[in-house]
């Protein structure tokens, strides 16, 4: 990290949260968090899902919520970027304050409840993406809709010719009862209808389910065995935790979803019960804690075939990306890995 980042981050770190977000999305969008694209080599090159990426290092959906900064993004060392979530409806999400920064945990709670311009909006954006980026967007539905579930089918048919792949998004615990939908009867249903939608569209793209780590052994089986038959591309895990487990910070009693440093141990369990579950042939994406290179290897090592972070970016800054995949690419040359896809799952066992 350079003196200047460091200044920044400091700097952020006296104002409130979300204004913080804000100012760091600005400056994202000024060009003052650097570029270069993304970083690669032979070994961090990989197909996940049909996409072509040139690292596994992602950038998790939440920080661009509504899609502004798709270019400097694309720049950052990433080697995909998930936007949203969108809905299909501009939404003004929950009450401030609803984002809280866990300084001595690294970690953060939010209670956003899917704010966000709106499926239009974030369409528009969309379909002036760079060409030479992988980007994504992450399915949501309004908190007043009285078809949750088919609002992801509606944001997939109004975004999906700009995307390269989308993300139904039912494991936030930020809009009551969406979770609800992770049941088997109704993310079949659910999924039914995005893949029909994705049908429709003039090129397909993957479609990917996010699931949330607070579920149990018998609950990750049913959601393995839902996606497998949906044909679902790739599974997220995982989203953020209701669990206050060990946390140390004043705000650790605040509503909402708990990502960061101490969502890790518990999302990793989950990653890697759902690799068991689906014996490998649905690509996963860990998400949860990664904070460094080891940490995105021990997701690999798990199950995951890429990885995503965002949390860690509050603390490290946006050089961190390059710091991961770089250092991800020496633990994979130190422990004899060909390329990423050599080292998915080999260490599952000490998970489960």
């Amino acid at each position: 990290m350079s003196l200047a980042e460091r200044a920044g981050l400091a700097a952020l770190h006296r104002v409130d949260p979300e204004t913080a977000h804000g100012l760091a999305l600005r400056a994202v969008r000024l060009g003052l968090a650097g570029g270069g694209g993304p970083v690669t080599s032979s070994r961090l090159r990989c197909q996940v899902a049909g996409l072509a990426l040139p690292n596994p290092v992602g950038l998790a959906a939440g920080f661009d919520k509504n899609a502004v900064a798709l270019a400097p993004l694309s720049r950052a060392g990433f080697g995909f970027v998930e936007v949203g979530a969108a809905t299909p409806l501009p939404q003004p999400g929950n009450p401030r304050p609803r984002l809280f920064r866990l300084t001595e945990d690294r970690a953060a709670i939010n209670r956003f409840g899917f704010n966000n311009e709106g499926m239009q909006a974030i369409a528009a954006r969309l379909a002036r993406r760079p060409k030479d980026a992988v980007i994504g967007l992450n399915l949501g539905a309004n908190k007043t809709s009285s078809d949750r579930a088919g609002d992801f089918a509606k944001v997939l048919a109004g975004c999906g010719a700009h995307l390269d792949f989308a993300t139904v998004n039912v494991s936030s615990p930020n809009t009551e009862k969406l979770r609800d939908l992770q049941g088997k009867a109704a993310l079949a249903a659910l999924l039914a209808g995005v893949m029909q939608t994705r049908a429709a569209l003039p090129t397909p793209v993957p479609v990917f389910l996010k699931i949330a780590p607070d579920l149990s052994e018998a609950e990750v089986d049913e959601i393995a065995e839902v996606a497998d038959a949906a044909g679902i591309d790739a599974i997220i895990a995982t989203n953020t935790t209701l669990s206050r487990d060990g946390l140390k910070s004043r705000h650790r009693d605040q509503a909402g979803g708990l990502s960061g440093a101490p969502l890790f141990e518990k999302s990793t369990r989950v990653l890697a019960q759902l690799h068991r579950a689906t014996g490998g042939n649905i690509p996963l994406i860990g998400v949860g804690g990664i904070a460094s290179a080891e940490d995105a290897y021990a997701k690999i090592k798990a199950g995951a075939s890429a990885v995503q972070l965002y949390t860690a970016l509050v603390f490290g800054g946006l050089s961190l990306v390059r710091e991961i995949a770089t250092g991800l690419d020496q633990l994979l040359t130190r422990d004899g890995f060909v390329n990423v896809a050599e080292a998915v799952g080999q260490g599952r066992e000490a998970w489960l």
